[in-house]
């Protein structure tokens, strides 16, 4: 059934309504031992339908095609109207008449032999690097293509596409004890994917864990890479939700004005930032780029229509949609930490450097609190010697209170970005 005929059958059981159409295309290849070991292909198709009547919203969604299978649909969401919750801030967005320009996707790509080249690349400058290298996991080249479209009563109509590469490796390393490492690049045009580099990297940060040992409990001042950072940015990215404010988990309300974090901390969400970025957001709202902290002062929430509504306030552009089978919600697009004007790695000296946090899940996203294990390096005059088996601890405002300087390094893992952080205050258990 084409959209006409939907729009035709919907129109007539709601006073407004949403058609949200969703393909993805996902390719997986996997090396072991520098040979093709896995292909997985899949290909998805759907679309979900949200309707509004007597200001109650359902949902609905299918992956079947034909029109057997959406007007099944249709008659599904007519049933369950009556068992909607009442609210009157249910409502869509209306008509944009722009989108923001955004080079997302890869028109050129390239042949399936140079892709697989490429990741064989990669696993073998993990191998080759060092005889310590004793094995590889995890070398794995994912390729996306999404194609989405959002229709409503109101004549928003928006549609965009987009391409997405990612390449991942584990190796182990082994000497006296056993390490491993895992880590993933991304970009949205195969052009700027380099697996020797990443491989190579893959293998120095494993082998530069070798011999560790536990620090001495005690506090540090130090580094925490974008990898770890990343991983911070994420427990605090609820705090700026505006769904939170309305059902009081954040630590932020009542605060907009106020300096929450250090001068130098200064935080932005973007909608065509990171893994993630697009066009628009779940409900065709352009993407834009809010800034939620400016040198330490907190300036504002981020919010999608619905808690906009709430609070008399537009959209931020932040009502997201991981696909068709959940309807949007607020959420960060692309939050990030900007990068600051140095390079505080290449004069650092003494001190920690975390390089990755562990058990992150187990935070506490409204009071800030978290008890994490991590690994790095110790420097005393310049030379590193790796740690394991420690706990960092603390509370992620008083940790982005105590931020001193912010590098140059940014990165993004997924939804979240950050450069490298120098604090202060940094509490670890050990021995």
């Amino acid at each position: 059934m084409g959209y006409e005929k939907i729009e035709a059958a919907v129109s007539g059981l709601f006073d407004d309504y949403e058609l949200y159409y969703h393909k993805e295309k996902s390719k997986k290849i996997e090396s072991r031992e520098k040979e093709l070991y896995g292909l997985e292909v899949k290909e998805e198709e759907g679309i979900a339908i949200r309707g509004i009547r007597d200001n109650r919203m359902t949902f609905a969604y299918t992956y079947d095609r034909g029109e057997e299978a959406t007007e099944s649909l249709v008659r599904n969401l007519a049933q369950i109207i009556p068992f909607a919750v009442h609210d009157e801030d249910r409502d869509f967005p209306m008509r944009y008449e722009k989108y923001p320009a955004a080079d997302l996707c890869d028109d050129k790509g390239a042949d399936d032999s140079e892709k697989k080249e490429t990741l064989f690349n990669m696993e073998k400058a993990i191998i080759d690097y060092d005889r310590r290298i004793v094995a590889t996991r995890n070398c794995e080249l994912h390729e996306i293509e999404i194609e989405t479209r959002i229709m409503n009563s109101k004549g928003l109509n928006a549609e965009g596409k987009k391409t997405l590469y990612i390449l991942t490796g584990l190796c182990v390393a082994k000497d006296e004890d056993e390490v491993s490492w895992y880590d993933w690049s991304w970009s949205n045009h195969w052009g700027r994917m380099d697996g020797e580099v990443l491989g190579r990297g893959i293998a120095q940060k494993a082998l530069s864990f070798l011999s560790g040992r536990q620090l001495e409990t005690g506090t540090y001042e130090g580094i925490l890479t974008p990898q770890a950072s990343c991983d911070l940015v994420d427990i605090l990215a609820s705090s700026f939700l505006a769904e939170n404010l309305y059902k009081n988990k954040t630590r932020l309300k009542d605060r907009v004005g106020e300096k929450c974090f250090a001068d130098v901390v200064n935080i932005v969400d973007s909608g065509l930032a990171g893994a993630g970025g697009f066009y628009f957001d779940g409900e065709g709202v352009p993407a834009g780029e809010n800034v939620v902290v400016k040198n330490g002062l907190f300036r504002g929430f981020l919010y999608d229509s619905y808690y906009g509504r709430k609070f008399g306030v537009p959209s931020t552009g932040n009502g997201t949609r991981t696909g068709i089978k959940e309807p949007p919600k607020c959420g960060p697009r692309g939050m990030f930490i900007e990068k600051g004007a140095a390079d505080i790695r290449s004069s650092f000296t003494n001190g920690i450097v975390i390089e990755e946090l562990m058990g992150t899940h187990t935070a506490n996203p409204v009071t800030g609190d978290f008890s994490l294990g991590a690994i790095g390096h110790i420097y005393k005059g310049g030379a590193p010697t790796p740690f394991k088996g420690v706990i960092f601890s603390g509370n992620i405002f008083q940790l982005l209170n105590n931020v001193k300087a912010v590098g140059t390094d940014l990165m993004f893992y997924g939804t979240f970005g950050s450069p490298s952080l120098y604090a202060e205050d940094i509490k670890i258990s050990g021995v």
